[in-house]
């Protein structure tokens, strides 16, 4: 195709094509294919109040319009807005709230917005609920006439739970809530929450979609015009917004974004299969696995089952981190979605803020494990696996 230009049509371009150009139209003043790094922090104005688009970096970039622009037509929205960080982004979609509201989140959730919701704002006023919400059951009976958002990950961190997002979205519309979805396990490529009901969706940019490990950054994205004017307000007046550089390094990774995704999401699915059938594993949690409770819900509402995949050590504590320590290709440490493969210890490294007996009540105990497929070859990383667990075992 040619060079997609400024204002062109989105509509009908595959998501890998979108990656590529959304956003980006090659450099108006040098024809530069790639989007410019404008490290500038103010801008010329022509006369008082008569400026080209940009007035001060905090307000707007044109690298970061970019970024936001194509994160957008990724989620196939019509308002993104990028952010120094994922928390970043959560922080400040919640500010819309005010005291006396109450949300009501998935009982398995990120360890940092749990803490965002439990120690931030609960002082504050803005209480939450934190429920199983693949029960519909339940979650009819969770709502509060102050429930004024409903948040969730699907595919859940660290436990991979699979929510309904079409029936929650209905649940939520009739009580007047909002719907906020994090896509970043599933990323773009695997599912369209907004298409399915949701009001926003947020990202840490950090994972998949930057995907190389080298820049911290947060999205949201919305149809919603009233909403989107209201986080455009608070994106500048907060001011917790991402650096030009770290814009184009998301812009960069994001072009890869489906070839990353879909390798990781081949490999996860052939090592979740060899582990469940693995004598020192108790359980592999996996939404491509037919076991898994999810799995039928998953099928329906993703186009594939993603790259983590979590699994219990038989023997607990012990064996879990003698298999973290024992691996070669994978690195031991927190976050996801790199090109690297990682492994990580939920209930000491990234859920460590939630407290031990709600940590054991959703069943992330000492031997829980999870693991970001990255995209080296498959059978080097089974390998490795499969050495580990055996020098775990002694």
């Amino acid at each position: 195709m040619r060079a997609m230009k400024a204002g062109a049509k989105t509509e009908g371009l595959s998501l890998d094509t979108l990656a590529v150009h959304a956003g980006q139209p090659p450099d108006p003043t040098s024809g530069a294919v790639m989007t410019p790094i404008v490290l500038s922090s103010t801008f010329a104005q022509r006369a008082p109040g008569e400026h080209q688009g940009f007035e001060y970096g905090r307000s707007g970039n044109p690298t970061r319009r970019a970024l936001e622009a194509c994160v957008a037509a990724l989620e196939g929205g019509r308002h993104g807005f990028a952010f120094s960080s994922g928390l970043g982004a959560e922080t400040t979609l919640l500010t819309l709230l005010r005291t006396g509201d109450h949300v009501l989140c998935g009982d398995d959730v990120y360890g940092g917005t749990f803490r965002l919701l439990d120690k931030v704002l609960a002082p504050l006023g803005i209480s939450s609920s934190f429920v199983d919400l693949s029960d519909l059951g339940r979650v009819r009976d969770a709502f509060r006439p102050n429930t004024r958002m409903v948040w969730l990950e699907t595919p859940t961190n660290p436990l991979l739970k699979i929510f309904d997002i079409g029936a929650l979205a209905s649940l939520a519309r009739d009580r007047g809530a909002l719907v906020v979805v994090d896509n970043t396990f599933a990323t773009p490529v695997l599912q369209s929450p907004l298409a399915l009901g949701a009001t926003a969706v947020v990202h840490s940019t950090t994972k998949y979609l930057n995907g190389h490990s080298d820049v911290i950054g947060g999205a949201v994205v919305t149809s919603d015009a009233e909403l989107a004017e209201r986080i455009g307000f608070q994106q500048n007046a907060i001011g917790a917004v991402p650096s030009p550089f770290d814009c184009y390094l998301v812009l960069r990774g994001i072009k890869t974004l489906g070839l990353r995704v879909r390798q990781a999401s081949y490999t996860a699915a052939m090592i979740a299969d060899k582990l469940s059938r693995h004598p020192q594993v108790e359980r592999v949690i996996y939404p491509g696995l037919k076991s898994h409770p999810g799995h039928a819900l998953a099928t329906q509402q993703m186009t594939g089952y993603g790259g983590m995949i979590s699994f219990v050590v038989k023997g607990g504590l012990p064996h879990a981190s003698a298999f973290l320590s024992a691996l070669e290709i994978f690195s031991c440490a927190e976050s996801l979605g790199g090109v690297e493969s990682l492994a990580e210890h939920p209930a000491i490294m990234t859920h460590a803020s939630i407290p031990e007996a709600q940590r054991r009540a959703l069943g992330i105990d000492d031997g829980l494990v999870r693991l970001s497929i990255g995209v080296e070859a498959a059978d080097d990383l089974w390998t490795d696996v499969e050495r580990a667990l055996k020098r775990a075992a002694g």
